[in-house]
């Protein structure tokens, strides 16, 4: 499993500040679970962000988003974000208080 571990670490600490998050192994990259539901991972250089339904087509009007077709079906509610686009931290915290929003109104699982 290969993935940008410099990203991995600054979303554990953008996680570290905002809410509890436990890692996990999945898609194959590093998910962060908020609540029992995955909110934002890496795999390989790119952010994924889970914006739900929603929020799918405003997300992916953002530079640098596109959608998470890693299976080759896009996943509705997901998007990946490449490396440019969490570059700087106000962007990577940006996207995670968009995850955050729509996974904390999740039921917990």
């Amino acid at each position: 499993m290969v993935f940008d571990e410099g990203l991995a670490q600054r979303l554990r600490e953008t996680y570290a500040q905002r809410t509890a998050a436990v890692e996990k192994k999945m898609f194959g990259g590093l998910a962060f679970m908020v609540n029992g539901h995955m909110s934002c991972g890496v795999s390989g250089n790119d952010l994924m962000c889970r914006v739900g339904p929603d929020g799918y087509e405003s997300a992916l009007q953002q530079p640098h988003a596109r959608k998470m077709d890693f299976t080759g079906r896009p996943l509705k509610g997901f998007v990946y974000v490449a490396s440019e686009g969490v570059a700087d931290d106000r962007d990577l915290q940006a996207w995670v208080g968009r995850s955050l929003e729509f996974v904390q109104k999740l039921p917990p699982k």
